[in-house]
This record gives C-alpha cells, sequence and structure tokens, in this order.
C-alpha cells in the first residue's frame, strides 16, 4: 500500500510539471513507438483493435525525408525500447512484430511510412 501512495505522489508531480517542447510524440495506438520528428501522422489513416491472439495496429505518417533516414531513426531507436530486429524494418518484442514500410516520394517530396503490428 504504502508502494502503491509512492506511484501515486510522483505521478501526480509528473503530471503538474509543463510538458516539454521537444517532448517525444508517439504513433497513435503504439504505447511507445516515437514518431520521427519530421514524420506527421495521416489523420485517422489506419486501423487499431484487439483480436484473441493479440493487438493488430496499423497507421501511416508522412513527411520530407528520405528512406535511409528513416531506416536509420528506427534501426536506431527500437533496440533500445526492447524491439529485436528479425529483418530489414521488422522487429519483435513480446510476442510482437512490428513491420515498417517506406513508401516513395509523392511530387511534393514527401515519403509515407506505415506502422503495422500484429501478433508474430
Amino acid at each position: 500500500m504504502a508502494r502503491l501512495r509512492e506511484i501515486l505522489a510522483a505521478l501526480s508531480l509528473l503530471l503538474a510539471l509543463p510538458a516539454a517542447a521537444d517532448e517525444a510524440v508517439f504513433v497513435a495506438g503504439f504505447d511507445d513507438l516515437p514518431l520521427m520528428a519530421v514524420l506527421s501522422e495521416l489523420g485517422d489513416a489506419g486501423v487499431i483493435f484487439d483480436t484473441p491472439q493479440g493487438r493488430i495496429v496499423e497507421r501511416y505518417a508522412s513527411g520530407a525525408t528520405d528512406a535511409a533516414a528513416v531506416s536509420r531513426f528506427y534501426g536506431d531507436t527500437l533496440p533500445a525500447l526492447g524491439w529485436q530486429a528479425s529483418g530489414p524494418l521488422q522487429y519483435e518484442r513480446e510476442g510482437e512484430r512490428l513491420t515498417i514500410t517506406i513508401y516513395p516520394a509523392d511530387s511534393a517530396q514527401r515519403l509515407t511510412v506505415r506502422f503495422s503490428l500484429a501478433p508474430s
């Protein structure tokens, strides 16, 4: 019970702090998948739902960057969050597989990135 009070007190302090300007933004539907700073989510594009086998999430983002920068960012970031690389732009953690697909840039030089999570 005392531990619970400590956790609640710490949470209260955290919630009272102002948000940092450079605070990490996460992809909607994911607990801790950071959105690369140059990417913006594409509104409601994608799906989020639970199945008896686990959750399924598909989200899209786009931005003026190149595929190599996206690959490098997630290749550097995801292992620090417990994801293990299982192939090019594929990661696994706790029974889930995350696949990142990068689509070529459009006429406005904005590429699209698809984040797909499914039970492994």
